[in-house]
């Protein structure tokens, strides 16, 4: 029966990623008449039809100029955009004559609101201001005319011409379906756990290999010995160590899938790509939670190895050798060069994903082994000295943080960058008026471009979407590391309190809701619950202490979750995240060297449509887990 269940989590994967592929693929949501011509309204001359083919997430926004003798010029700005300049997006010649508007046609942007000023051309005045909120593939029309109620005003009117396409809904069905898929397969593990129902099951199973054996006898072909027994046993006692939990690798494997989900696009919504400066989206909690969990993994694997007899000195060199390959290994995924030619090193990028873990890992790792005390066998602390143990033992780890996080400061806030404000965590480009277009990222851009130089950092940071940046920035910088060192020792600290009151589950929940609340706390005084006019925003480019102490809150009210469903009720294997988990290094760098490979890409028939897009990402994700499901059951696992 348990290799059953085993086969059945493998068949519930297929089964997740083809009802939720058959989803996306029902769903409504393309791009219909995407290349429409804008419809004159009223009695508008034909001639005056304009052709506009929009992509994915633009609507088509038709300007009508009613007023004689006046130019128009049309500024644009996105609501996300803070403390943002207005963009140039379409001149309108004035109206030939009473009752015949001069039209301009142009695409406007979907994912946020949008926030139009209309100028007087010649006087260089605001005439006046629209923000509204466009939806995909929609038609629209902004009428400018003049109301005469006893005074000379002008009036802007907005029409839907057509209504747009409704493209989250892909998403939503996608989800309800997969819920649904859920819900479906915890049912019938309810079923299979009671006596009657499992009985009715093995008495049919029996049932039909009697049936079959009495056909084997009777001359019917030979196969394979059906009383061989399970031939595929437990793994998980074969490959954990004493103090492996299985809610760890868990929460490491949804980490991972959602970054793989991420990377591979997101159905190319807004949400699952990284936010343009400060704020959060889904892709921006993917990376620090496999942080946080590597950190707690340094700790309980470092001390498995040491109570095994492991030296001190013989882990330093495991623990170097291994930062060493991440960090080459990442060097090589970030810089593919095999349809582009011979790479030169001048525009070779050095800071990445893997580099950063590596770093992190090896400052996290060697500060630990440093200060190491012996653990009881048990695992758990002495009554005595129980409370706040956790922390008391490591004071100088705390100390040598917190001294970091202060370094982390002192640079952020104190270092001179020259042409731009001391302490300055904006954007540049357009933001903050355009008065500081070259000085994204402030002082980590700085010392960035300083220490590795322009052309060995990323290219097209997410600034550039909404801000207009014309300078390099690496969102996996320099000064960024500190604060990833900073939140794997938070998940270290949450690895200390698993390891330290083993087996005492009260106390542990207490603990992960004390951290919870504490970060979460220090989050709302840092950020002022304001995504823009706090002291320090939460930013992921940035790597700000606000963004750390956030997305860390979250991964202990996570582990708070997972713990007791997982390790302590059995309510959940952790399947099927469970399974990308146990083989984080092979999936990770697997999806990146093969991201442009069939199957998990291929030729799009509507490459402007969210749905397709969805449904491959949906299918590349979903053949990861498979194909982490499948190496787990042959005992194959990638470690460095």
């Amino acid at each position: 029966m348990r290799g059953m269940l085993g086969a059945g989590w493998g068949l519930a994967a297929l089964l997740l990623a083809a009802s939720m592929l058959s989803a996306a693929l029902l769903a409504p949501g393309g791009s219909p008449e995407r290349g429409a011509e804008a419809e004159p309204q009223r009695d508008l001359d034909l001639d005056k039809k304009r052709q506009v083919e929009l992509k994915m997430d633009q609507a088509l926004l038709l300007i009508q100029n009613e007023l004689l003798g006046t130019n128009l010029t049309i500024y644009w700005k996105s609501e996300r955009c803070y403390r943002c300049l207005f963009q140039f997006l379409v001149n309108v010649s004035q109206s030939g004559k009473p009752g015949k508007p001069s039209v301009a046609a142009v695409s406007v942007g979907t994912q946020h609101r949008s926030i139009l000023q209309i100028n007087d051309t010649l006087e260089e005045k605001e005439v006046c201001r629209l923000e509204y909120k466009f939806g995909e593939f929609g038609n629209y029309s902004v009428l400018v005319k003049h109301t005469y109620n006893g005074v000379n005003e002008f009036a802007c009117d907005l029409l839907v011409n057509k209504n747009p396409v409704d493209s989250d809904l892909p998403v939503s069905i996608a989800f309800l379906v997969g819920l649904a898929l859920i819900i479906a397969i915890c049912f019938l593990r309810f079923l299979l756990s009671l006596d009657d129902f499992s009985n009715w099951i093995s008495k049919a199973i029996n049932s039909r290999e009697t049936d079959r054996l009495i056909n084997s006898e009777l001359g019917s072909p030979s196969r394979a010995d059906p009383l061989s027994g399970d031939t595929q046993p437990e793994m998980w006692h074969q490959v954990a160590s004493p103090h492996r939990l299985r809610c760890v690798d868990t929460f490491r494997g949804i980490a991972l899938i959602l970054m793989v989900f991420v990377n591979y696009g997101g159905g190319k919504y807004w949400y699952f790509k990284h936010a343009s400066w400060n704020g959060l989206t889904v892709a921006d909690l993917v990376f620090p939670w496999f942080v946080f969990i590597m950190g707690s993994s340094i700790f309980l694997s470092m001390t498995s190895t040491l109570q095994r007899g492991c030296s001190k000195f013989r882990l330093l060199g495991k623990i170097a050798w291994r930062s060493l390959l991440l960090i080459c290994i990442g060097i090589f995924i970030v810089n593919p060069n095999y349809c582009l030619g011979p790479l030169s090193w001048d525009k070779v990028r050095i800071p990445g994903v893997l580099q950063r873990l590596g770093v992190t890992y090896f400052v996290v790792a060697v500060l630990e082994l440093l200060f190491a005390k012996p653990m009881p066998q048990n695992g758990a602390l002495e009554r005595s000295c129980s409370f706040l143990g956790d922390i008391t033992t490591s004071w100088p780890q705390w100390l040598l943080i917190l001294m970091l996080e202060s370094i982390w400061l002192g640079l952020t806030f104190l270092l001179p960058v020259p042409g731009c404000p001391t302490g300055y965590l904006g954007p540049g480009g357009i933001g903050d008026l355009g008065k500081y277009p070259n000085c994204t990222g402030g002082a980590a851009g700085y010392i960035d471009r300083l220490l590795l130089g322009d052309g060995h950092l990323y290219q097209h940071p997410s600034s550039m979407v909404l801000y207009h940046t014309k300078v390099a920035y690496d969102p996996e910088g320099i000064l960024g590391t500190i604060n990833s060192i900073v939140m794997a020792f938070l998940g270290v600290q949450a690895g200390k309190i698993l390891l330290y009151y083993k087996d005492q589950t009260k106390d542990i929940l207490i603990r992960f809701i004390a951290w919870c609340c504490i970060l979460g706390l220090i989050s709302v005084a840092l950020t002022k619950v304001s995504e823009n006019e706090g002291f320090i925003p939460i930013n992921k480019n940035l790597w700000s202490i606000s963004y750390v102490t956030t997305l860390s809150s979250f991964a202990f009210f996570i582990l708070l979750v997972l713990y007791p469903v997982i390790d302590v009720r059995g309510l959940w294997t952790g399947a099927p995240f469970f399974y990308p988990g146990m083989n984080s290094i092979l999936v990770y760098v697997g999806h990146e060297v093969f991201e442009n490979y069939f199957p998990f890409q291929w030729k799009l028939e509507d490459n402007q449509s969210h749905k397709e897009h969805l449904t491959q990402n949906i299918v590349a994700t979903a053949l990861w887990v498979l194909i982490a499901y499948i190496l787990y059951k042959k005992k194959i696992f990638w470690k460095i």
